[in-house]
């Protein structure tokens, strides 16, 4: 009895990175299996982060300053929008849109049979190499911007940078997944999921150009303005308050991911497989 329940404990933290890591070299596989799709994407979500660039620079082009955002200081901020909207895109975005589908058709049943936490089975057996190569470009218009601006952060601001990143990642998923779950009770949540998707782009924007109470809704409620805001505001003013900053974001990820965590189990524990 004793072996027998230890063969039935939890994986490790090594086993998930054993088991994410095979599951990783899969979708590169079937990504690198049809090329030209992953061409195209490539270039489109490339000409369409041109498109921004352009948007922006045509605006400065009247103006000198938006609030207390400078032109490349704005520029910086759509490339750290890319960056994180394309790591999301990269490893959780693919995988998150396609729970609605997998609750519809019944699929989700052999997942939820599996020694593994369900919501890291749906959540990751997808991944978008095109979507990291956009968030590399995105890396090197931040790069960019900050030779524009003759500035040089230091090491701990670069490092606060990429943190807030992460965490910038973490708000994004937490707030999709938890509205995909919501496909336990509707036939379809794609609308949901994708509407959320295109929704996420007003984080691409200056904080300041939004009323107050709209600032006070997606910074705390559903903390969308802050994920790219936050972290440029970290890298290229420094004189600002950094601690409060980072804490708002910390924060704002903490409670949204403990949420849709506490919301996912919830959601399963009202789904009716396909076998009942």
């Amino acid at each position: 009895m004793r072996s027998r329940r230890c063969s039935k404990a939890r994986p490790t933290v090594r086993r998930y990175l054993e088991i994410y890591s095979i599951m990783l070299r899969n979708s590169l596989i079937r990504e690198m299996s049809f090329k030209a799709n992953f061409i195209l994407w490539l270039l489109v979500e490339l000409l369409w982060f041109i498109g921004q660039i352009v948007f922006f620079s045509i605006i400065f082009g009247s103006i000198n300053q938006i609030g207390d955002w400078t032109k490349w200081e704005v520029v910086l901020l759509v490339g750290t929008h890319q960056m994180i909207a394309q790591l999301f895109q990269a490893f959780f975005f693919v995988n998150v849109a396609n729970i609605p589908e997998l609750v519809r058709t019944g699929k989700l049943d052999s997942m939820l049979v599996l020694p593994i936490d369900s919501q890291f089975a749906v959540s990751s057996r997808q991944f978008g190499l095109d979507s990291i190569v956009n968030s590399l470009v995105g890396g090197v218009v931040v790069l960019f911007s900050l030779a524009q601006l003759h500035f040089t952060p230091r090491p701990v601001h670069v490092l606060l940078y990429l943190v807030a990143v992460g965490f910038g990642v973490t708000i994004h998923y937490s707030i999709m997944i938890t509205l995909a779950a919501v496909s336990f009770w509707i036939v379809r949540a794609q609308g949901l999921v994708y509407g959320y998707f295109n929704f996420l782009n007003i984080a691409r924007y200056p904080d300041v150009i939004y009323p107050r109470l709209f600032r006070l809704i997606f910074s705390w409620l559903i903390p969308v303005i802050i994920v790219a805001n936050i972290p440029a505001r970290l890298l290229v003013k420094p004189l600002g308050d950094p601690t409060s900053l980072m804490l708002h974001l910390v924060a704002a990820a903490v409670i949204v991911f403990s949420l849709s965590r506490a919301f996912w189990y919830f959601a399963l524990r009202h789904y009716s497989s396909a076998s009942s």
